[in-house]
């Protein structure tokens, strides 16, 4: 095991709370009944596959998301936004133990550059492949592929770090184990076999990889 991939939101900053509340109140404003269950399977998509799925129930999808983005920004500009927990001291401790460390994230890159640096946490990666950057972002692997590829890794030297179905989809597709750390979203049965393993928060992330990778060899 070599190598850790990030997914941002949800997984290093507390975006998917925040998104929750704009695309509610969006939602509202624009009618829209079922707008919790929208979301939720938007959760992890890029950019243009969330218009192309919001386009069967909004008539105008690029003018929702568009307002999603004005909430949202409202709420980065005046408040921030936070870590997760334990996000720096789990990156430290994965740094020291030798781990090469990615983000892999389906936000365009503009927000996840600038995101990450008002976090302060920009600097302990290696490499960030971001949703506009691939055709089909999660849960197809094209992204986690891509991400694997800027490390110059196979993806048996490599470890995915996701909260959402889609992401977890996308990094089983792409033939690498996946740990998930739940957000908004809890683990289903299905998501529990096909995840390789799924901890409270990042504090046990470290730990478990340690513990996994024995003799240079993940078991």
């Amino acid at each position: 095991m070599k190598a850790v991939i990030f997914d941002m939101d949800g997984i290093l900053l507390d975006t998917e709370s925040v998104s929750k509340i704009c695309w509610k109140r969006a939602g509202q404003e624009y009618k829209i009944d079922n707008i919790d269950e929208i979301h939720f399977r938007c959760v992890g998509l890029n950019h243009f596959d969330t218009i192309e799925y919001l386009s069967k129930y909004v008539d105008s999808p690029d003018d929702f998301l568009n307002r999603t983005s004005e909430l949202f920004s409202v709420v980065e500009n005046e408040q921030g936004l936070k870590t997760m927990p334990f996000v720096v001291e789990c990156l430290e401790t994965l740094k020291n133990m030798g781990f090469r460390l990615a983000v892999a994230s389906s936000t365009r890159a503009v927000k996840v550059m600038r995101q990450l640096k008002n976090a302060k946490i920009i600097d302990y990666f290696e490499t960030i492949t971001t949703g506009d950057t691939v055709e089909h972002s999660k849960p197809a692997p094209d992204i986690y592929l891509k991400a694997v590829d800027s490390l110059n890794l196979n993806v048996s030297d490599c470890v995915a770090i996701e909260d959402s179905p889609n992401g977890i989809y996308s990094a089983v597709a792409a033939n690498i184990k996946c740990v998930m750390v739940p957000d908004q979203i809890n683990p289903t049965e299905e998501l529990k076999k096909i995840t390789w393993h799924i901890i409270k928060s990042l504090n046990e992330l470290p730990n478990l990889l340690k513990s996994e990778n024995v003799g240079g060899v993940i078991k």
